[in-house]
């Protein structure tokens, strides 16, 4: 337990390094508590539950271990899965999901499985982290054209099918914010 932290205790850390470690540490928490709750909203549930998860997820994490070179929080992988789990079965099957996760990654670090993730090739994670992000970047289609959709629901192709059907109802406004927001928080710093 706080093995991460018993370590860089040990190692004499200097004063410019506890500064640089708490600017770093500000840093994740500065994107990782909006990252928290744009993905608790992407899975259907109120944005509290995101901050409460990356919260809870932040202690967790560092009482147990975890690396000095590593970065735990919120991952957008999820949100392809949790999303039909909180439509069907509500918060409560979320949290029963998310509890039978855990306990099945516990058993599987217990038993030593991560290594078998060496052999997963490349093309394989490449194309699941693809897929992952194109079903993400066109759920959120509807709330970047501000589409008056009643909802979202059924498999991938059902909800592309809604999407395209509900086109007519563009709100202008809403894209012309989105559009300058994404110019500048994204494409102006390249600059």
């Amino acid at each position: 337990m706080l093995s991460a932290l018993r370590k860089s205790l040990k190692s004499k850390p200097t004063f410019t390094e506890i500064r640089a470690n708490i600017l770093a540490g500000l840093t994740v928490g500065i994107i990782a508590l909006p990252l928290s709750m744009a993905l608790a909203i992407a899975s259907g549930v109120p944005p509290q539950h995101g901050l409460y998860t990356a919260i809870v997820a932040g202690i967790v994490i560092a009482l147990t271990g975890g690396s000095k070179v590593n970065i735990s929080g919120p991952t957008a992988a999820f949100v392809v899965v949790l999303l039909p789990i909180v439509q069907i079965y509500g918060i409560g099957g979320l949290l029963v999901s998310g509890f039978m996760a855990g306990l099945i990654l516990v058993m599987m670090g217990a038993g030593g499985l991560g290594r078998f993730v060496e052999i997963v090739p490349y093309p394989v994670i490449v194309g699941f982290t693809s897929g992952i992000g194109v079903v993400i970047g066109t759920f959120q289609i509807k709330d970047f054209l501000g589409l008056e959709m009643a909802t979202m629901e059924g498999g991938y192709l059902e909800k592309l099918a809604g999407i395209v059907h509900a086109l007519p109802t563009i709100s202008w406004q809403e894209t012309l914010i989105g559009c300058l927001t994404f110019s500048i928080l994204v494409i102006w710093p390249r600059f």
